[in-house]
């Protein structure tokens, strides 16, 4: 089973197509509710990052957003009393 939200990558014309194919292999899709904020505590998180950490900056590259991120994130696990952990991965 294959658990995915609404994107419309997901469900998509060509990607409706193959479902048929992949059932007949066992496998399926369960796609999530509408969004709903609320049922998912990190989105809360990023409200606040966005809102209280972020907000009103102009980053001039994606490294120097991310770094802010980064530095904003660890702001919040401060207030929160959470510990942040970073794991990197490699996409090629």
């Amino acid at each position: 089973m294959i658990v995915q939200d609404n994107g419309s990558i997901h469900k998509s014309k060509v990607t409706q197509q193959k479902w048929a194919t992949w059932e007949a292999q066992g496998l399926y899709m369960f796609f999530l509710p509408a969004y709903c904020s609320e049922m998912n505590p990190i989105e809360g998180e990023w409200q606040h990052l966005k809102r209280d950490e972020l907000r009103g900056q102009m980053f001039e590259s994606e490294a120097e957003l991310a770094y802010h991120v980064v530095e904003g994130l660890e702001h919040r696990g401060e207030i929160r009393g959470h510990t942040t952990h970073y794991v990197n991965v490699k996409t090629t």
